[in-house]
C-alpha cells in the first residue's frame, strides 16, 4: 500500500529552490500571525503569506517535511519512476527519523501541528506566473489523512497530498537544488532560512561568492526582528560560521550599512588547496648581524606549526573521495544485500579499519550494549559511503555520528535480526 522510501544514506536532500531566497515562512518558533509582504527591489516578485488565526503561519520548522517531501519526490524521478503523483504515501516515523525531529509522541505531536499550519497558510504570489495567470493562491498541501485498517482500527500510516503549484516545481529537475545533509542539525530559525539563501544565492558564484546588504537580507527574510535586532543576530552567525558548507563574512561590520558576503566553503578549500601546491618565491637571505640567534618562544612556535583547517579538510576530502570501498558482505547478514549495493562504486573513508579501532572506546561498547547484533565493521563501511557522498560534510566527532546512526539503523531493523 505505501511507497518504498529511498534510505537515508541514498537519498540525496532537494529543496525547492523558488522558495530558499524569499520570505515563505516564519522565523520564530512563537506562533505568528503577521502577514508577510515581500516585493521584490526592482517590483518584479511579490510574494504574501497569511496565517491562519487558530494554527499561525507555518514555520521555517515545518519546511523540513516540505524538503523531505521533495526529496523524496525527485529520488522517486531520478529512479525513472513516471507514474508520480502529489499524494504521498508514509509511515510518520520514517519522515521524523530523517528529519531528525526524533520519534517519541512529543515528536508525533508536533509532526501533525506542522501538517496544520501547512495546510492552513495561504500563499500568493506571481512567482511562475504566466500569460494566462498573473498570479497563484495556494497552501503548501492540500490535505493529510491518518490511515486506519478498517477490521483492526490499527495505523496504516499517513497520506500527504502537496498543493499543486508545490508539486509541479519540484517536478521540474532543473528548480531543485541540493542541499547538505546537515541542513536539519540547523537550530536557529534565521540559520536556517540565511543556509537556504546563502546556498540559493552563493551556490553557483565560485570563490567570489555573493554579498548582500543587510538590509535587503532583513527585507529578504521576512523577520518580524528590528533591523537592529537583526543585524545583530547575523553578526553572532557570521561570527560562529558552522553553517553547513557556507562561509560567512561580514564586509564593513563597523560602518552603517554592512554587508554579508557568502562563498561555499568548497571553493575556499579548492583556493587553498592551490595555494599549496603553488612553488614558493625564493626567500631573501637575512643580512648578516653579529648578534646571537634568539630561542624561538612558545608562541612563536606555534604558529610555525600552525595548519590552515579549511586546507586539512579539503585534502581530507579529496583523499577520502579517492579511496575504494571493499566488498565485505559477510554471510548470514540479514543486509547483506543492501550493503553490496551501497559498497558498489563508492568512495570508503579509511581503508582496512575496524569499528573497534576508529571508535571511541566507551562509544564502541555502548553500541555493543545498546545495538547488539550487527556487524559493526560493515555497517561502518555504509555510513562512510553515506558521508563519502558528501565530502565537505565530514561530521565534527566521527564516533558520535556513527553512534547516532546505529541507534536509528538499530531502531527501524532490529526485529530483522535473529531472536527478534
Amino acid at each position: 500500500m505505501f511507497f518504498t522510501l529511498p534510505d537515508f544514506s541514498d537519498i540525496s536532500l532537494r529543496d525547492y529552490q523558488e522558495t530558499m531566497q524569499r520570505p515563505f515562512f516564519s522565523l520564530a518558533k512563537k506562533k505568528r500571525i503577521k502577514p508577510i509582504d515581500y516585493l521584490s527591489p526592482d517590483k518584479s516578485v511579490h510574494v504574501h503569506v497569511s496565517a491562519n488565526p487558530e494554527y499561525g503561519m507555518a514555520t521555517i520548522w515545518d519546511a523540513d517535511i516540505m524538503i523531505y517531501l521533495a526529496s523524496h519526490l525527485n529520488e522517486l524521478r531520478e529512479r525513472g519512476d513516471n507514474d508520480l503523483s502529489p499524494t504521498i504515501r508514509l509511515q510518520p516515523g520514517d519522515l521524523l527519523r530523517r528529519i531528525c525531529w526524533g520519534v517519541s509522541g512529543r515528536a508525533y505531536e508536533r509532526l501533525i501541528a506542522a501538517l496544520d499550519r501547512l495546510q492552513a497558510t495561504t500563499i500568493k504570489t506571481n512567482i511562475r506566473a504566466n500569460s494566462k495567470s498573473r498570479e497563484t493562491t495556494f497552501s503548501w498541501i492540500d490535505s493529510y489523512t491518518h490511515l486506519v485498517d478498517e477490521k483492526t482500527q490499527r495505523s496504516l500510516g499517513m497520506e500527504i497530498t502537496l498543493s499543486k503549484w508545490f508539486f509541479e516545481g519540484v517536478m521540474d529537475k532543473r528548480n531543485v537544488l541540493a542541499i547538505s545533509p546537515l541542513y536539519f542539525e540547523i537550530t536557529s530559525g534565521l540559520g536556517k532560512w540565511l543556509y537556504r539563501a546563502s546556498r540559493k544565492h552563493a551556490g553557483g558564484n565560485g570563490a567570489e561568492g555573493f554579498t548582500i546588504g543587510f538590509e535587503t537580507l532583513h527585507h529578504k527574510s521576512g523577520s518580524e526582528s528590528s533591523l537592529p535586532s537583526f543585524k545583530n543576530k547575523i553578526l553572532e552567525l557570521a561570527r560562529a560560521n558552522n553553517l553547513p558548507e557556507i562561509s560567512l563574512e561580514v564586509i564593513g561590520a563597523d560602518t552603517p550599512r554592512p554587508k554579508l558576503k557568502m562563498v561555499m566553503r568548497k571553493y575556499l578549500e579548492d583556493q587553498s588547496a592551490k595555494a599549496a601546491k603553488a612553488p614558493a618565491l625564493p626567500s631573501p637571505k637575512p643580512a648578516a648581524s653579529s648578534r646571537a640567534p634568539v630561542a624561538a618562544t612558545p608562541a612563536a612556535a606555534a604558529s610555525q606549526d600552525f595548519v590552515d583547517p579549511r586546507l586539512t579538510r579539503g585534502l581530507l576530502a579529496r583523499t577520502t573521495a579517492s579511496l575504494k570501498f571493499e566488498d565485505a558482505n559477510p554471510a548470514g547478514d540479514p543486509h547483506a544485500e543492501v550493503y553490496a549495493k551501497t559498497a558498489e562504486d563508492t568512495p570508503k573513508l579509511r581503508r582496512g579499519s575496524k569499528a573497534q579501532d576508529v571508535l571511541d572506546p566507551e562509544i564502541y561498547e555502548a553500541i555493543r550494549q545498546e545495538c547488539p547484533g550487527w556487524d559493526l565493521d560493515v555497517l561502518m563501511k555504509t555510513f562512510d559511503a553515506f558521508l563519502n557522498a558528501n565530502p565537505n560534510e565530514l561530521p565534527r566527532n566521527y564516533s558520535k555520528r556513527f553512534y547516532g546512526f546505529m541507534k536509528k539503523h538499530h531502531e527501524r531493523n532490529k526485529y530483522q535480526l535473529p531472536g527478534f
